[in-house]
């Protein structure tokens, strides 16, 4: 049986938005899903409507949140096996725990209770950061969360970071019959050495060629073994984040890869990947490299 796609659910609007992308998802590559309630969640994202009457009939509120969320995947997706859990336990530990058994993890944005102008809730990005497998935080506006741009958006790093996620997004475009765009971003320093205006090209043009050449190591493996995906390469001057950040306003999903350190817990989520998780404008997958 394939790894299931997992995804957190506390009753939140946002919770609900994500088990409508990850029901959809788990159609598009035949996966079953698991709804996973954590009913230590309330410690972070404030208290569970009262729900007296059902206590005293031996029902538990966060039974009627997962029953709720699987009826609402069912009648979306019928042909998707769905599976529940109410774990007690604290959220993070849970999805990450969850996560080893996992072909990907899914969480909302945000929580129940969060901060008013909270971006992204606490076990989110925890969870994007310390995930053994791919995480997606759903996020954005209606257009990308219905997929309708028909297209993705891959921020292309270098081959330690980024090579898991090249693989990830090909598979992803694919199953979408959809458009990958590439995007590798590149900046000429501000302080070239010395010797620079010795070289028969401009830095720039120097720099330019550098990201390409990159880039085509990075996808050369992917596009053979995907020869059907739509890969439209871009190399562009300025800050990664900024151009991913810009570009995921035409994009259904923007998928960047995370490094694991050595002796640490975690991964490094970087300014990029802090910047997507935040603001950008549709659901953003972060994918661990495995060492």
């Amino acid at each position: 049986m394939e790894l299931p796609l997992v995804v957190g659910v506390d009753g939140s609007e946002a919770s609900l938005l994500a088990v409508d992308w990850a029901v959809d998802e788990a159609a598009r590559h035949g996966l079953p899903l698991r709804l996973v309630y954590a009913s230590l969640w309330d410690r972070y994202e404030g208290d569970l409507p009262s729900a007296t009457g059902d206590r005293e009939r031996g029902r538990r509120p966060e039974d009627d949140i997962v029953d709720s969320a699987a009826a609402r995947a069912r009648l979306r997706k019928p042909e998707v096996k769905i599976f529940t859990e109410v774990v007690p336990e604290e959220p993070e530990a849970v999805l990450v725990r969850e996560g080893r058994n996992a072909s990907a993890l899914v969480t909302g944005s945000r929580g129940r209770g969060e901060l008013t102008g909270l971006l992204l809730g606490s076990v989110g990005l925890a969870v994007a950061a310390r995930a053994h497998c791919p995480v997606t935080v759903v996020r954005g506006d209606r257009t990308s969360l219905d997929g309708t741009h028909e297209r993705i958006l891959l921020g292309a790093g270098l081959a330690k970071t980024s090579g898991e996620a090249v693989r990830f997004a090909f598979r992803e475009a694919e199953a979408r019959s959809c458009t990958l765009d590439v995007v590798r971003a590149w900046r000429c320093p501000a302080h070239e050495p010395a010797d620079h205006h010795l070289l028969a090209e401009d830095p720039a043009h120097q720099h330019e060629r550098q990201a390409s050449g990159q880039l085509d190591e990075l996808l050369r493996e992917a596009i053979a073994e995907h020869p059907g995906v739509r890969v439209r390469r871009n190399t562009v001057e300025g800050a990664a984040r900024k151009v991913l950040l810009q570009r995921s306003a035409a994009a259904d999903l923007v998928i960047i890869g995370a490094q694991r350190r050595h002796g640490h817990l975690g991964l490094q989520l970087g300014r990029v990947a802090h910047t997507l998780l935040h603001h950008a404008d549709c659901p953003v997958t972060v994918v661990p490299q495995r060492a």
